[in-house]
């Protein structure tokens, strides 16, 4: 058998060494287009901060190494230009003397991945002085481009997972830095009051943040930005776009094959497209979501590597199969460890899912530890049943690894009432007794029955302004440090002393720090017959973390006396 791949990296590369694990007489032929097969693309934002100091670590093989390693035949600045479906052949051309040759296969692969979108309504996006950073290439351009050029002021525009990098590693390089984002958030598989956090920590370090605002033009030392109708002008010496990919479906779609409504060639759980004798793999594909089965991009290197192998085995006959994908991704930005997984609030509610969520904020290991801190913690359900939908977590200690068990339940279709008992392992110096993830578990089972009634974060805001009864269950000390304007200052061990302070004909929202002690002083209150208690989900912390980048940035008048982030 004779299989042709479109493409290297992850997905094609990936295909290429499985199909050669698994026969050892197959034809394999791999063509990609640019001079490298396999490189690390995660890891370009950190060769131009210096974490990977020369571009040559980035590549993860060489071409004649991958050859003699896996026996293909690989043929790298070679760009397929056509395929013939009938003929079972691709029209291939060199890129470096623009010659075209024919190659035959009996299985086709492509691997043809995604290209950074330089919008032709951003004129000036093909200039000189404007980057991307999607290959080795890219990034060695770039980073040359603002030596030799003694740049001092970088804009990023795109606020992603690559934009945001991008933007920490050139603020390590010493840069300024200003990062332009269309939305009014920036990574959007997290929430809205979870990217507050990361708002105040790109203004914690002294990233210039332009949210809600659109670049209309790039020219020669300046950008031309849109926010609120307003044409700005700002001053900067290189411009790097990182405002998403699209997936490379030319081939395919010239080919006939079917494409999806999400612009991915779309496939079989097997990587098998409309035409059985040709796949598919990577960023180029549609996939379908594991919880809600509807169809979406994932265009992440992990995704792409297990639907390598998934097509390979396909490929020789064997079972694969992919059930759908999870999403789930993590970042470092500065000191914040960040990380999601599954569905965030706004695609349960576009699948029409009825759900609500656990916040908590509560410390990532034991509090005594000298590097303890907290760690915002968001966990998704639905509702009535209780079944796990997402989660997102933030901290300076380890996310990833509470969002890890929050996906491998969403992948057995875990609840609430699994979480809650599942066996983690406990150490002072990595957690606690009971864990984040089993809380989470805890408060959406108390929300769940009824037994926590609460309001979240982004309610509080219209709380204070409208007078509400707000009761602060914190220490006198903690209260005189700053609180929440016109909130009443009962201690948690004062409050069945001081229950007649409390009405009982109104709404009464208490909050304390993280929400702990506010909980106990609704479950005692609550004892005490009261009916129109409500905690606030986040409590002080989470209000400040929530307010705080819309406050300097809008000049908003603050609901809060002061912030407190500890």
């Amino acid at each position: 058998m004779k299989i042709v791949i479109v493409g290297g990296v992850a997905g094609g590369a990936g295909v290429a060494a499985r199909l050669r694990r698994l026969d050892e007489h197959a034809e394999i032929v791999l063509f990609e287009r640019g001079p490298h097969i396999s490189y690390s693309n995660c890891c370009l934002p950190y060769y131009l901060g210096g974490v990977v100091e020369s571009s040559e670590s980035l590549l993860m093989t060489s071409p004649a190494s991958f050859e003699k390693r896996f026996n293909v035949r690989v043929h790298v600045n070679a760009e397929v230009v056509s395929v013939d479906r009938a003929a079972h052949t691709v029209s291939v051309r060199k890129t470096d003397d623009g010659t075209t040759d024919t190659e035959s296969y009996d299985k086709l692969v492509l691997a043809t991945g995604a290209a950074a979108l330089r919008p032709a309504s951003i004129a000036g996006a093909d200039g000189e002085n404007v980057f991307t950073v999607k290959t080795v290439t890219d990034a060695v351009n770039l980073k040359r481009r603002l030596t030799e050029t003694n740049a001092k002021r970088v804009a990023v525009v795109g606020g992603g997972f690559i934009g945001l990098e991008t933007a920490e590693n050139l603020k390590h390089a010493s840069y300024e830095v200003i990062l332009i984002e269309g939305t009014d958030q920036v990574m959007a598989p997290l929430d809205f009051d979870m990217a507050q956090i990361l708002h105040k920590e790109l203004l914690d370090h002294d990233v210039e943040l332009h949210l809600s605002t659109t670049v209309s033009a790039i020219r020669d030392g300046e950008i031309e930005t849109v926010h609120n109708g307003e044409t700005h002008t700002e001053r900067v010496d290189a411009t790097v776009l990182a405002i998403g990919v699209a997936p490379e479906t030319r081939l395919a779609a010239e080919a006939g094959l079917s494409i999806g409504e999400t612009r991915g060639i779309r496939v079989a759980p097997d990587g098998q497209t409309s035409d059985p004798d040709i796949f598919a793999v990577g960023d180029v594909t549609e996939t379908v979501s594991l919880l809600t089965g509807r169809p979406g991009r994932v265009p992440l290197a992990g995704p792409a590597q297990r639907q390598a192998r998934n097509a390979a085995d396909a490929i020789l006959g064997r079972k694969a199969e992919n059930r759908g994908l999870l999403g789930s991704s993590c970042l470092k930005l500065f000191d914040l460890n960040v990380a999601a997984t599954g569905l965030n609030e706004k695609t349960a509610a576009a699948a029409g899912l009825s759900f609500d969520f656990a916040f908590a904020l509560p410390p990532d290991k034991v509090g005594i530890m000298p590097d303890s801190h907290y760690m915002a913690f968001k966990l998704l359900f639905e509702r009535p049943g209780g079944r796990l939908l997402g989660a997102q977590a933030i901290g300076k200690g380890d996310a990833v690894r509470r969002i890890d068990v929050i996906a491998a339940l969403l992948t057995k279709g875990g609840t609430l009432e699994d979480l809650k008992d599942l066996e983690l392992c406990y150490s002072p110096a990595f957690g606690t007794a009971r864990d984040i993830v089993n809380l989470a578990a805890l408060i959406g089972l108390n929300v769940l029955s009824g037994e926590m009634p609460q309001v979240h974060v982004s309610e509080v805001r219209r709380l204070v302004e409208s007078g509400a009864c707000i009761i602060d269950v914190r220490e006198e000390s903690e209260y005189r440090a700053g609180h929440l304007k016109g909130a009443k200052n009962i201690p948690l061990p004062q409050i069945r002393s001081r229950m007649t302070e409390i009405p009982r004909d109104v709404p009464v929202y208490l909050h304390c720090r993280t929400s702990q002690r506010s909980y106990y002083a609704l479950r005692i209150l609550r004892g005490n017959g009261y009916t129109n208690v409500i905690n606030i989900s986040g409590s002080f912390l989470g209000v400040s973390l929530y307010e705080y980048y819309r406050d300097r940035s809008e000049g908003r008048e603050p609901i809060l006396t002061a912030y407190n982030f500890r």
